[in-house]
């Protein structure tokens, strides 16, 4: 007997697939993209009764029309010889529609196993299966499961585990849709056989006869299949005289007209149909003047949740990576291997540190978002927003991640996932850094109290967000309207009922998340940290313009000095040094050689580099800049450095500065994380030039027009 077996899960959205996934692969699971699109594939393994099966997540979809990026990739995986079963998971509480990817999959004649799933949701509502009559009809076994608890899976592990071991005589269902088109069926299949295409042997050709009749856009891009176009269109005609049947509508009408016969002999209603309590929760929920407020408020609450849980975990690995850097500082020798020393505590600890901080968040952030997602509100909230973002080019979806987006963009572009449509998705991905993320706040929280009075500097940081969001959605709409233009799409908007999710499902949500962010975006972390810290430190300059050693002396020996301004004193000394150092570096000089490019925005060569170092995180630039003005990696609310800032910058570079930040790639993180979500470092690298130009472009002319009508070039008072 066969001891291996793949088995491809299929379902709709919102069928509870993802739960039993869960329930049956548990942590063994592996998640990535599918190539060449921006659909989460997703795969486990699990073993029953000494068999090895390996399960694969297949992405919901209604249907294989191949109408989306979706239902394209379930087509080809689908059509892959070797797989053993289809596990096709059935929202039983609403048979009749969650069956029409049933009657699909069944004209594949691929062994296949029916999941009724929220089968106590089906209880509810009065639901009543002829079971028997329904394997009869389908021609395949169905277990009821309620996927969503513990031991809601048990009986589906006894019915898979006694189909595998019967596969070979698994039945066939044979799918009638009337005399004429059954006709029109076989004599497109008889083409099809007459080709003799070895690659789809394994594939019926009465399935691709159907879907050729459907002018399925996936099966005409089969181009083995060319030959045989003449004879769809013959049939196709046919029927429109003879029938006045559309083609691109009337196997569905089959479909739904066979479905309404089987759910009528076989699903029967035990009680009168009562009002849900979804329905009642929708109520207020969705409603006209209450639906947009709550909405809101659960968002002010997942922040919440996020931040306030998060904040004692960060507090701890911070302290953590500060102990590793100081303990390997404490036992390695200064003058043993330096630059070695160095790069461990500094480059790769710091660095590494830097990222690994912000996991807490990206739990704490998902775990909510799963939260949301299973209970079934997020249908809920992009309802809600819909209406408000379709105006701007975007759904309702786009709305969570680009408020996630004032968080972090990263965690922010993963979030994008629930977003169905694949061009909404792409165009949410590409103005999501135009939300000011919190890596920029202390940006901010430098430039402003050191550039403008106290009375404006609520304003200008209100201004600033204000900007980044306005531009965000004028960019969304550009976008849709050019690079991602087509065709307007129709979203069906699903309001699943509203369930309890279990720990497990919210646990391994969390799992995946965290493991994709440490994956992806701490290895370029970690390079780039890498990558600068060679920067700031070589070539190493041996000569300086002054005697800094003899100046640390001087301060020693004066003993009208206090330890304590002592040490502030040789904390600037040994900082100019630092910041001598670091203008002759790669950073120092490629800054130098930019300030000419960066000049007519208003920046000299010590913002150009700090600006270049930012690019590792948002917040270096800080540090940076503290550096290179001889004050140390300064907090932002230090004095020293905003008296240097006052002394250096006119409140008019200080804005231009800050909308430079603002408008540009914040991090290289995000570069990555945009490049694996649209599997593409070609928009990768677009996104990053064109954010680059319009930074740059907006900047030079806010700058120039603050030059000319003599606007900010003094300190507001």
């Amino acid at each position: 007997m066969k001891k291996s077996f793949r088995i491809a899960l299929a379902g709709n959205p919102n069928c509870g697939k993802t739960s039993i996934f869960n329930a049956l692969t548990g942590a063994r699971q592996h998640v990535g993209n599918y190539p060449g699109v921006t659909v989460e594939s997703k795969s486990g393994s699990f073993t029953l009764n000494d068999m090895q099966i390996e399960l694969i997540d297949l992405p919901g979809v209604y249907s294989l029309s191949s109408s989306s990026p979706e239902e394209e990739v379930v087509f080809h995986e689908i059509t892959k010889p070797g797989i053993d079963l289809i596990l096709n998971v059935i929202d039983s509480s609403i048979p009749q529609r969650s069956l029409y990817l049933t009657t699909q999959l069944a004209e594949l004649h691929i062994p296949m196993l029916l999941a009724f799933n929220m089968s106590d949701d089906a209880k509810k509502k009065g639901l009543k299966f002829d079971i028997p009559k329904l394997e009869k009809y389908f021609g395949s076994p169905i277990v009821q499961t309620v996927g969503c608890k513990s031991d809601g899976v048990r009986t589906l592990l006894d019915k898979l585990a006694e189909t595998l071991e019967n596969l070979s005589e698994h039945g066939v269902p044979m799918m009638t849709y009337g005399t004429d088109i059954d006709d029109a069926i076989n004599e497109v299949a008889r083409k099809i056989d007459s080709l003799n295409v070895a690659k789809y042997a394994h594939v019926p050709s009465r399935f691709f006869a159907i879907k050729l009749l459907e002018h399925d856009r996936a099966v005409r891009k089969i181009s083995e299949f060319k030959s045989v176009y003449g004879e769809v269109e013959n049939q196709i005609d046919h029927l429109l005289k003879k029938h006045a049947i559309d083609a691109e509508t009337f196997m569905a009408d089959c479909r739904y007209a066979m479905l309404a016969g089987a759910c009528r002999n076989t699903i029967s209603m035990t009680q009168e149909k009562r009002r849900e309590i979804s329905d009642k929760i929708d109520s207020v929920m969705t409603n006209k003047f209450l639906g947009l407020p709550l909405f809101l408020l659960i968002i002010y609450l997942t922040f919440w949740f996020t931040f306030t849980c998060a904040e004692p975990f960060m507090g701890g690995i911070e302290s953590f990576f500060g102990f590793m850097s100081d303990a390997i500082k404490s036992v390695w020798a200064p003058n043993f291997m330096p630059y070695i020393r160095n790069l461990i505590t500094d480059g790769i600890i710091g660095g590494v540190g830097g990222v690994i901080v912000f996991l807490p968040n990206i739990l704490f952030l998902f775990f909510a978002i799963a939260i949301l997602e299973d209970s079934g509100y997020m249908a809920r909230a992009a309802f809600v927003m819909d209406g408000i973002m379709r105006r701007f080019g975007l759904q309702g979806r786009s709305f969570v991640p680009l408020v996630l987006g004032f968080g972090c963009t990263v965690p922010a572009i993963m979030a994008t996932r629930v977003i169905e449509s694949e061009r909404d998705r792409k165009v949410t991905i590409m103005v999501l850094p135009l939300m000011s993320c919190g890596a920029r706040l202390p940006i901010y929280a430098m430039i402003i109290p050191a550039l403008f009075a106290h009375k404006y500097q609520a304003t200008i940081m209100y201004l600033i967000y204000l900007i980044g969001v306005i531009v965000a959605l004028i960019a969304a709409r550009i976008l849709k309207n050019t690079l991602f233009k087509g065709e307007g799409e129709i979203y069906l908007m699903e309001l699943p009922p509203y369930r309890m999710p279990t720990l497990k499902s919210l646990m391994l949500h969390m799992w995946d998340r965290g493991r994709m962010y440490l994956q992806k975006a701490g290895t370029i972390i970690l390079f780039t940290s890498i990558l600068l810290y060679i920067c700031n430190t070589f070539p190493e300059k041996k000569f300086f313009s002054c005697d800094y050693d003899g100046e640390l002396a001087k301060i020693e020996q004066n003993d009208a000095m206090t330890a304590e301004e002592k040490t502030e004193a040789s904390a600037v000394i040994e900082n100019k040094r630092l910041a001598e150092k670091m203008e002759y570096t790669i950073s120092g000089r490629v800054g130098k050689f930019l300030e000419p490019l960066f000049k007519p925005i208003g920046f000299d060569w010590k913002v150009t580099t700090a600006s270049i170092a930012a690019l590792t995180a948002k917040e270096v630039f800080v540090s940076q800049l503290g550096i290179l003005y001889a004050e140390g990696a300064v907090e932002a609310e230090s004095m020293p450095l905003r008296t240097q800032l006052r002394k250096n910058y006119t409140p008019l570079q200080g804005f231009a500065i800050m909308l430079f930040c603002l408008l540009s790639i914040p991090c290289l993180a995000t570069l990555a994380i945009t490049r694996r979500e649209m599997n593409s470092w070609k928009l990768a690298g677009a996104e990053a030039i064109g954010l680059f130009l319009l930074a740059y472009i907006t900047t030079f002319i806010v700058y120039n027009l603050g030059l000319l009508f003599n606007i900010g070039n003094k300190l507001l008072n």
